[in-house]
């Protein structure tokens, strides 16, 4: 019987993110032979009610670590609370929240990901031109980091004018009917930033359907394999790259020395890269996707 179970709930299970992560997890547990690791998550990110129903369960069953992606503060920080109330140390994953119990965040640095992002546009289009965001769901840290930050990179060119914010909930299909509406209410747009993988290639079909691939600089945010595939292509420009393996396998086990009773860092930076056509071959030689 093992000695400890620990529990990742993630946001979902549908996209290489979640699923990348989940390796890194198990990856961990392999060279822990006394934890057992199970990764759980709700059916879609937007099923905030299905990962408290998962938490709430781990609780009863008395897990032994909770590490969390928190699908939405608001909601899921109650639930926590009472982890700890029961004992249950909790670690967050991939989305910060302002919650003074957690024990450790460990995951990007998500605004300096957005200023990346910013940064990138702002060169490519010179400083000047109408550029649109297209974020997921309202409310989530790591969406909102990754806007401030992109916005603060763009406050820096008075040449750039950001036209629209739109949530597309981290889905593509919803990301390509958004990106269809803005290109009808605004022709002239030069630039686009989705602020996830999975609605950066919903984006970037809506684009090719107006023939304008490669006129408009579409960035993305995670660096899946289907990304910077497009970014070799030349479908897309860029994307900035998480290290999702990485967090899965540090966090279970920075989990793992907190049940020992060792001390952890308060936050385990799991690092940001810009992937662009010119580094996209060595990015994935170097195993930044596993």
């Amino acid at each position: 019987m093992k000695a400890h179970r620990i529990a990742v709930v993630t946001k979902a299970l549908d996209s290489e993110f979640w699923l990348t992560l989940k390796r890194g997890a198990e990856a961990a547990a392999r060279e822990h032979p006394e934890v057992e690791v199970v990764v759980l998550a709700p059916e879609r990110e937007i099923n905030i009610d299905q990962q408290v129903a998962i938490l709430e369960d781990q609780i009863l069953k008395k897990v032994s670590a909770l590490i969390v992606a928190p699908a939405g503060a608001a909601e899921v920080i109650p639930v926590l609370q009472r982890a700890r109330a029961s004992g249950i140390p909790v670690l967050l994953v991939d989305t910060d929240a302002p919650w003074p119990e957690k024990l450790s965040y460990i995951g990007t640095n998500n605004r300096l990901g957005g200023r990346l992002a910013g940064e990138y546009i702002v060169r490519a289009l010179g400083g000047r031109g109408k550029v649109a965001v297209i974020r997921g769901i309202l409310g989530v840290a790591a969406h909102e980091d990754r806007v401030a930050g992109f916005q603060e990179a763009i406050a820096r060119a008075p040449g750039i004018q950001v036209v629209t914010i739109q949530p597309a909930n981290s889905e593509r299909a919803l990301a390509m009917t958004v990106m269809e509406n803005i290109l009808t209410s605004h022709p002239d747009l030069r630039a686009v930033f989705a602020t996830n993988d999975q609605m950066a290639l919903g984006a970037m079909e809506a684009i090719a359907a107006r023939n304008l691939t490669g006129k408009i600089i579409l960035v993305g945010f995670d660096a899946t394999r289907e990304a910077v595939r497009a970014v070799k292509a030349g479908q897309m420009h860029a994307v900035v790259a998480q290290h999702p393996f990485e967090m899965g396998r540090r966090a279970v086990e920075a989990a793992i020395r907190v049940l020992r009773g060792e001390p952890i860092e308060k936050q385990i930076d799991t690092g940001t890269t810009l992937v662009t056509r010119e580094n996209a071959d060595e990015f994935l030689r170097e195993g930044g996707i596993p």
